[in-house]
């Protein structure tokens, strides 16, 4: 029987990131870079509401789940981390929906973008984003390290083994929640429950897109996984839902839930006004690995996905759950 492997707490090596990102340059326009540099622009007041605003209305549109939950916050935490999920979003995107060969072209310029923080006035992601960082002090690094998992996608279509993908899963997922707990608040004991929630909703989100993922070729679960439940990739592209495949999905969703019940304690240990937010986000999103289970594992043909009622139910356990573990 395969173990879970979710004890050990893995980071990427000091400069990686700086070296990956470093790699991107060669495709920068040094033109564009030049312009960019110099064309500063000092934005409003009206264009940075407007730019939150944007940011609102992109975390409202594709991510219901990240919506509700950040309507826990107060208003200033709330407007920050919807301007990281902008960010995050449009970064993502950046890689998967740039036309065939051009997606290194676009994230080599969306970095620069980032790195001068000399805000283009008509992108609101970035004014909101650039307005978010400096209000909240927000490291750097981790900005590269989330900016370098977003660059692998360019190259890495397969992961090896488990401790190969959590890298990735840090850095696309738990620097997310490192940068959240900079606006939020929260004592440095909590760190590596957040790298750990981290890797519970990015595996999260490769179960739910096995087919999407499919698609770009990719595929995501560990190719030792793969050999031990003798899933061939063959049948992920032919979606094929074999007894085989199923009892990996069982496998790699099992490892999801140990993932978020030991991720939990660090819930605790974040500013009290910020805690039911994230506790209901962990919870609502857990909630996908059930919705996959009860389409017995068709993430071919069906999104799972939570009902907004369902939901509902899932904060109130959540607000439970903590009131009984930490207050």
């Amino acid at each position: 029987m395969l173990t879970q492997h979710t004890e050990t707490v893995l980071r990427p090596p000091a400069g990686d990131a700086t070296a990956l990102l470093d790699s991107l340059k060669r495709f920068i326009d040094h033109s564009d870079h030049s312009r960019v540099a110099n064309d500063y622009h000092t934005i409003t007041d009206a264009e940075r509401t407007a730019a939150y605003a944007t940011c609102v209305a992109m975390t409202r549109h594709h991510s219901k789940s990240f919506y509700l939950s950040t309507e826990l916050l107060p208003p200033a935490k709330r407007q920050a981390i919807r301007a990281l999920y902008a960010f995050c979003r449009t970064s993502d995107d950046i890689v998967d929906q740039a036309a065939a060969g051009s997606a290194p072209h676009a994230l080599a310029h969306w970095v620069n973008l980032v790195h001068h923080r000399a805000t283009p006035h008509d992108n609101p992601v970035l004014i909101a984003w650039h307005d978010t960082v400096a209000r909240y002090n927000i490291s750097q690094e981790l900005i590269d390290e989330l900016l370098a998992g977003i660059a692998m996608d360019l190259t890495v279509t397969r992961y090896a083994t488990f401790a190969d993908l959590w890298m990735y899963c840090y850095r696309v997922a738990s620097v997310v929640g490192l940068i959240s707990m900079q606006i939020i608040g929260h004592v440095e004991e909590a760190v590596d429950y957040a790298v750990k929630l981290g890797v519970a909703l990015q595996l999260t989100n490769i179960l739910r897109d096995i087919g999407e993922d499919a698609g770009r070729g990719r595929i995501y679960i560990p190719q030792e996984d793969l050999v031990a439940f003798g899933v061939d990739e063959a049948e992920i592209f032919a979606q094929q839902r074999s007894p085989r495949f199923k009892a990996l999905m069982r496998f790699q969703s099992a490892r999801a839930h140990a993932l978020y019940e030991e991720s939990w304690p660090g819930i605790g240990l974040l500013n009290p006004d910020s805690s039911l937010a994230i506790a209901a986000a962990a919870t609502i999103y857990r909630g996908i690995l059930d919705s996959i289970h009860q389409h017995d594992y068709d993430v071919f043909t069906k999104r799972a996905f939570v009902p907004f009622w369902h939901k509902i139910g899932l904060l109130w356990q959540a607000r439970q759950r903590l009131k009984r573990d930490f207050q």
